[in-house]
Parts: structure tokens; sequence; C-alpha cells
């Protein structure tokens, strides 16, 4: 599930930052609009309800536009001009990283109230709706990611990651796909405990929005937003770490496979995105 409502914008967001959407700004501009419409994925909002959340999430546009797509921005230059210089290297990305982590914890921070005040006024009609879309949600992704054969799931896996990589670098050569399938095989039966967790975190929401009435309401749910890494075993989140270090130690392979081409193509890509961003005028709260 994308979590409710912070997390939602989050991932549209990244997504839109990090899997190539070509029109990220549109959906930059129209999270306000996509998020409550994405919710009913989940359950069905009444009219008041989406109308708060619209403009509560105007609100965080604005906040957002205004306190952290300059540092995006400047990020993104920095970027483009490593890629464009073929200095980027692997210690290059660590803080790129890191940045990208404390941007995502910043904007969990920040809607976590708006989160809040919406799981609390749920009804209890629509706990019940919430539970039994979460359990469809999970049965298809069991059935997508893990039900498959474990070559399978690493396979898709690799095809997955390439079909995001050929917006930045253009066509990969062999010798990149090889990489992504290197990179695929390490991971081995990541798709289980990534499961596994999501799961977990989900029941654990549900635990608190079907409990919202407690006076501990508020502090679960910004645990569950703001801090989920705390909320996985010693494996798990050492499991995680090792991810990590493997999707990053991956970008600085393929960028070192990369030809003059492909590399002309990223920058190209950065210096659109950020020139995207960096014409945004940002959103008023009434916008």
């Amino acid at each position: 599930m994308r979590p409710i409502a912070s997390l939602l914008l989050l991932t549209l967001l990244c997504a839109a930052l990090l899997n190539g959407c070509s029109r990220a700004t549109l959906v930059y501009r129209n999270l306000d609009m996509v998020v409550p419409w994405t919710l009913n994925d989940y359950l069905d909002l009444d009219n008041r309800q989406k109308d708060e959340l619209r403009e509560r999430l105007r609100e965080h546009l604005a906040w957002h536009c205004s306190t952290q797509l300059p540092e995006l921005l400047a990020n993104l230059e920095q970027l483009e001009r490593e890629t464009a210089g073929g200095q980027l290297e692997r210690r290059d990305l660590e803080p790129q990283y890191r940045d990208v982590r404390d941007a995502m914890h910043s904007v969990a921070v920040e809607i976590t109230p708006t989160a809040t005040d919406l799981l609390r006024a749920l009804s209890d009609e629509q706990v019940a709706e919430l539970r039994n879309a979460l359990e469809e949600n999970r049965e298809e992704y069991r059935e997508k990611y893990l039900a498959p054969p474990l070559e399978r799931q690493i396979r898709e896996r690799a095809e997955r990651m390439q079909e995001r990589l050929q917006y930045w670098l253009g066509q990969l050569n062999a010798a990149q796909r090889q990489r992504v399938l290197l990179w695929s095989h390490a991971l081995n039966e990541q798709n289980s405990r990534w499961l596994s967790n999501r799961e977990r975190w989900q029941e654990l929401l549900l635990a608190a929005v079907e409990q919202r009435h407690r006076d501990d309401f508020d502090d679960r749910i910004a645990q569950l937003l703001q801090e989920r890494e705390a909320l996985l075993s010693t494996n798990d989140q050492a499991a995680l770490q090792r991810a990590e270090q493997a999707g990053l130690d991956l970008v600085a392979d393929l960028y070192s496979l990369a030809d003059e081409g492909q590399r002309t193509h990223l920058s190209g890509r950065l210096a659109q995105l950020r020139t995207d961003f960096g014409d945004l005028k940002c959103l008023a709260p009434t916008a």
C-alpha cells in the first residue's frame, strides 16, 4: 500500500523524479487532485473529506515548493555537472542518497498531521473498506511478486530495473544488462522480505486505525510514517542497508560502463528535469 496521505504524496513525487516521468511537473502541480483520487482505490472518501484533504495538500505543496525544491534543484545541478564532466564516482552517490532520504523524512514529518487527522476521522465502514481493499492488494502483490519461481522473480526484477534505467541512459549495452542481472541475483529473495515487511506495516496501520480514539494514536501514526525502518527486525535492517548499498554500486558501475552517447543522454534528462522544476511558481495555499 502507498501509506495514507503522507507517503502517497511522497511516493508520487518520488515516482515523478526517479522513474523518469517526462511530465514530472504536471504530476507535481496536480498532486492535490491526484492523491484523493488514488486514495479511492482503498476507501471511499466523502466530499467533505476530499475537500479538506485537497486544501491541506495545497498547503503542503506550497511548503514543499518553497522550502524543499531549492535544495532539490541544487542537487540536480550538481549531479548534472558531475555526469556532464564524466566525474560521477561511487563516493559522490552516498551524500546524494543521504540527501534524498533526509528529504523524504522531511516530507513525511510535514504531512503526518494531515494523515493522522484523516485516519482519525474515518468511519467504521471506511475502516472495514480499507481492510478489505488492503487484503485484495496483498493478494495481488503476492501473485505478482512472490508466486513466480525465484529465478523468474530475479529475471523480472532485472527487467523492471532495465526499463527504468532506459529513460535515463537510453538503450543499455550488453555489459550494462549483465550488471543489472547480477544486481538482481544479489538481492536473491528480496521480494519475500519486502512483501513481509510491507504486510506487517499495513497490519500495524490497521491496528492503529481500529484504535484511532486512543490517546496514543498520534504517536503510533507518526512512528509508522516517520520511523518505518525502526519497525524492522535487526536482520531486515541489515538487509535493507545491503540492498541500498547494492543499488548505489549498481548506479556507479552502470555509469562507468556508459558510452559518451549515454552520458550525454543522462545529462540531458537531468538538465530538463532541473529546468522543469526551476520554472515552477511555488503554489499558494489557495491555488
